[in-house]
């Protein structure tokens, strides 16, 4: 099964469901802004991301700045926490096949994963 997080306001993330559609392919999709996430499916995408909570996050978020998200003694805990009370941090749109998920920044990042998921 596919599934991708998805916000439809962000064109990365439309591009995303849009060549997954060219592929035949009908995600199970979620709106995780609708449907926020909680720590558990955070840490279970960042394993299989295979990054840290602190590469998942979005920097350039108003969220981020005014919570000072950025500071150098910030817990790997702490920005979950933050990506679940806030989840337009979360860096989007991100693909999963099986145990394993890319995020589609570019878009074309989900191409290896929809390859390997091929073999």
């Amino acid at each position: 099964m596919t599934r991708i997080y998805h916000n439809p306001r962000c064109s990365k993330s439309r591009q995303t469901l849009e060549l997954l559609h060219a592929r035949g392919i009908q995600p199970d999709t979620v709106l995780y802004l609708e449907t926020p996430l909680d720590a558990d499916n955070i840490k279970d995408l960042l394993a299989k991301l295979g990054m840290s909570a602190g590469q998942l996050v979005r920097r350039s978020e108003q969220d981020f700045k005014d919570n000072n998200l950025g500071a150098a003694d910030i817990s790997e805990e702490q920005l979950i926490a933050a990506m679940v009370k806030y989840p337009k941090l979360i860096e989007r749109p991100i693909v999963v096949v099986g145990n394993r998920a890319v995020i589609g920044r570019p878009p074309e990042n989900v191409l290896a994963l929809l390859a390997d998921q091929e073999k």
